[in-house]
């Protein structure tokens, strides 16, 4: 199982195209039978955790059965085709899923299977977390986790991170990077607003729906404002043919 997350920087003027994206590229995705599981979605202002919105940055989870049916998506399909000739920057990233607890709308993206090396890998962690928050506690959780966004900017190990979601504050999703899964269980158990935030979420009930997957990041490919998100961590080989 292979996923992709694309982040697309549309250049100001064509912010519309990237409004209709959101609605014509949910029937090809649809009907393609080698893409198991898409998001689409939009991201905070500067790709932060805000509850501002980029018009400019959208984003696109995709799951594929294998390197092939990815690359076939890339090369040949007009999706790609239309990031390109609308996009100002454009970046994927191309994991392959360690471990994965939780739901997303029902489904289960990112199951672990019987190859998976979750239990021994060390190298390069990619981190999605997801939640569908309650409509009575979406003031709660921004006013908790602005705080713990900047926190993990800082945090030992930290990479890069982008925020995501299908909808506005309360369909929320993020991305982050870290140099090893060391420092994801550190920032996540060890740091007291961390674990503060953790057990609001379950002692307030905030979340109707979650999902925390780890990755093995195994291609960078692109630039976001001209720049390559993972700077220049190394990456595991894979079987893909990445591109600088």
């Amino acid at each position: 199982m292979i996923v992709s997350i694309t982040l697309v920087k549309y250049k100001r003027f064509y912010i519309p195209f990237a409004l209709l994206a959101m609605a014509l590229h949910r029937l090809p995705l649809m009907l393609n039978k080698k893409c198991l599981f898409w998001k689409l979605m939009g991201c905070g202002k500067n790709a932060g955790f805000s509850m501002k919105p980029d018009w400019q940055l959208w984003a696109t989870l995709a799951v594929w059965k294998d390197y092939q049916d990815l690359e076939h998506f890339q090369q040949h399909s007009w999706i790609a085709d239309w990031w390109k000739k609308f996009s100002s920057d454009q970046w994927t990233l191309i994991c392959e899923p360690l471990t994965s607890h939780g739901q997303w709308t029902g489904k289960e993206p990112f199951k672990q299977t019987e190859n998976s090396s979750g239990s021994n890998y060390a190298g390069p962690v990619a981190v999605i977390t997801r939640a569908r928050i309650r409509p009575s506690k979406i003031k709660r959780f921004w006013s908790s986790v602005a705080k713990v966004a900047s926190i993990m900017s800082e945090s030992k190990g930290y990479v890069a991170s982008f925020s995501m979601g299908e909808a506005p504050l309360y369909l929320q999703a993020t991305l982050s990077v870290w140099e090893s899964m060391d420092d994801v269980v550190n920032f996540a158990y060890h740091s007291a607003e961390h674990r503060e935030v953790i057990k609001k979420t379950r002692d307030e009930d905030w979340y109707s729906e979650e999902l925390f997957a780890r990755f093995k990041p195994v291609a960078s490919i692109g630039t976001i404002n001209n720049k390559r998100p993972l700077g220049n961590i190394k990456l595991p080989d894979s079987n893909f043919n990445t591109r600088s």
